[in-house]
């Protein structure tokens, strides 16, 4: 009888790992499918559509050109797609000065995305400062996360 309960126990455990996750907002199950190819959401979940910088820089780390080589593969996939890359800094700084950070970071991306053949008119830049922060807050862990350029698909 024990043995009829373990195996009992052990197939329901199997089947709940086998049932589809459901959504936390809707309950129903949710399928990574129903993103719509050359997306926001399809660029944002399977490619990155973000790259980080370091403090006062424009430079792009390496974990920034591998996002950005993934960018530029996507986008010569879904060749009818123009994106805006949006330059941000932290909190720290005149505005004037984020705002010139900004733009320097934003064209440092399209920049790099030029070059890997993603043609210049289809990538626009705006730069906003430490106007739009991802995280608020005013400490080292926030600043990382607001120094950063983000592609959008127009």
């Amino acid at each position: 009888m024990r043995m009829k309960f373990l195996a009992l126990a052990a197939v329901a455990l199997l089947a709940a790992c086998e049932t589809a996750p459901k959504d936390a907002n809707t309950g129903a199950a949710s399928n990574s499918s129903s993103i719509r190819p050359g997306s926001q959401e399809d660029l944002a979940v399977n490619v990155g559509d973000r790259v980080f910088f370091g403090l006062d820089r424009y430079d792009l780390s390496p974990e920034a050109r591998a996002t950005l080589d993934r960018q530029a593969k996507w986008l010569q996939t879904y060749g009818s797609v123009t994106v805006t890359i949006e330059g941000h800094a932290d909190e720290r700084g005149t505005r004037e000065y984020n705002l010139a950070l900004g733009e320097r970071r934003a064209n440092s991306v399209k920049n790099y995305l030029a070059a890997k053949g993603v043609p210049a008119n289809r990538v626009k830049v705006v730069s906003y400062g430490k106007e739009k922060p991802a995280v608020v807050g005013s400490t080292e862990a926030a600043w990382s996360q607001n120094r950063r350029g983000v592609t959008v698909v127009d």
